[in-house]
Parts: C-alpha cells; sequence; structure tokens
C-alpha cells in the first residue's frame, strides 16, 4: 500500500518529536503490506477503527492518532490528519 504522504508524518514529528520512530514504523509496515479490506487491515493492526469513511490508528501506545482514508482497490491510504490523543477526543468525523 502506498501511504500519501509521508511529508505530513515528519511535520507532525517536528511538533511531537516522540512521534517520529513510532510514525515511521507504521508507514513501513504499512508499506510493505497489501489490504484488501478493513478485516486485513484489522489483522496486522488490531487497534485500528473504522470512523465514518476514515481508518483511526493508535501510534504509540495511543499517545497518538492517525486518522487515514483508505483505497483498497488502488491499494493508496491518504494521510488525514495526526492528532494527540486529548486532541482527537474533541475530532469528528
Amino acid at each position: 500500500m502506498r501511504v500519501i504522504s509521508n511529508k505530513t508524518l515528519k511535520l507532525f514529528a517536528e511538533k511531537y518529536p516522540l512521534a517520529d520512530k513510532p510514525l515511521q514504523e507504521w508507514r513501513k509496515h504499512i508499506e510493505k503490506s497489501h489490504f484488501d479490506s478493513f478485516s486485513d487491515l484489522k489483522q496486522m493492526f488490531n487497534s485500528v477503527d473504522k470512523a465514518g469513511e476514515y481508518y483511526v490508528f493508535d501510534i504509540s501506545g495511543n499517545r497518538y492518532r492517525l486518522i487515514a482514508a483508505i483505497h483498497f482497490n488502488t491499494q493508496i491510504l491518504y494521510v488525514r490528519e495526526i492528532m494527540t490523543h486529548s486532541s482527537y477526543n474533541r475530532w469528528k468525523p
């Protein structure tokens, strides 16, 4: 699967340096995998949830949340937003 875009991950890590390594590890796992459905995704990332049309990943022991739009047919994942856990509590899909 292709992640659009790593730049978003890097910009977030500039503000939250402890997020850099977990975000890059997450990206590497995503990019080396193929997912046909949410079920496939859930097998690799047990904590991923679906919120409306978005997928929410817990990063770094639930310290951060990554919101993504995933197109399984084209194997493209768009990073929509990354936020701290407390910011996520105010997010609405």
